[in-house]
């Protein structure tokens, strides 16, 4: 079965209304915004769903961000509320304190602590203008554990959660986004990677292996098998122990 886009994206931005209505009337959606398709195919839904007075975009650099034109353009071209909060000053002063107490950080702490800073800066500003907190990841990221557990994996609600990268970016044309937002390559900003580069395979074939069960290249499903499996306490609830007494 084909995918059709603009069904979707009027089905997603009904369900955003219908969630506002019954978790927040009246209430603003809050989101980092990258500039990368999953940041910006959120904002238009979120903008065409409420209206663009009721979106509210926070631009996060870590430092100088080269790319950062990107996102400025994004929050302009859809007409949306923004501000911008560099989060340098607190990232370095976070790992400075972490790494006197505990020594060197790893590489993937250090990588990791970019996003978690964030998105505690997203639901400050959340908080303070009475608003919830718009998730971005997609199903193809989901599917492999690709995000950062109470970083980008964090949200009120998710409106991309079940969409692949490929129906994603089909949602982003639909609803009249300019092609650069759309295909911005991803990345974590702290590794000089691509997610393609990080993950060792093509967002294609995981969408198709995803959505067919077919995987022609061994590799990469004996990859994608491996993140899919290892990862599955991110899409699970947080165990807890339920006492029974006797």
């Amino acid at each position: 079965m084909s995918f059709n886009a603009i069904d979707a994206a009027e089905k997603t931005c009904k369900w955003i209304r219908r969630w506002f209505d019954e978790n927040g009337k009246d209430c603003p959606a809050v989101l980092g915004i990258s500039g990368g398709k999953d940041s910006s195919v959120v904002a238009a839904l979120c903008a065409r769903a409420l209206g663009p007075d009721r979106v509210v975009g926070v631009l996060m650099p870590n430092g100088v961000q080269p790319d950062i034109d990107v996102s400025e353009e994004l929050v302009s071209f859809l007409g949306i509320r923004h501000l911008t909060v560099n989060i340098h000053s607190a990232f370095t002063g976070l790992t400075d304190e972490i790494a006197a107490s505990v020594g060197p950080l790893s590489r993937q702490t250090v990588i990791n602590l970019g996003p978690r800073l964030r998105m505690a800066t997203v639901y400050a500003v959340s908080q303070s203008v009475n608003g919830r907190v718009a998730n971005t990841s997609n199903l193809s990221e989901y599917w492999v554990g690709y995000s950062t557990r109470y970083g980008d994996s964090a949200g009120d609600f998710a409106p991309l959660l079940h969409f692949t990268v490929a129906e994603v970016k089909a949602i982003g044309r639909a609803i009249g986004l300019p092609e650069h937002f759309v295909e911005k390559p991803p990345s974590d900003g702290l590794s000089g990677k691509t997610d393609e580069d990080n993950l060792g395979f093509r967002y294609a074939v995981l969408d198709e292996y995803i959505r067919t069960g077919v995987c022609p290249d061994a590799a990469s499903k004996e990859k994608i098998d491996r993140l899919h499996r290892i990862n599955a306490f991110k899409r699970q609830p947080m165990p807890s122990f339920e006492y029974q007494p006797e």
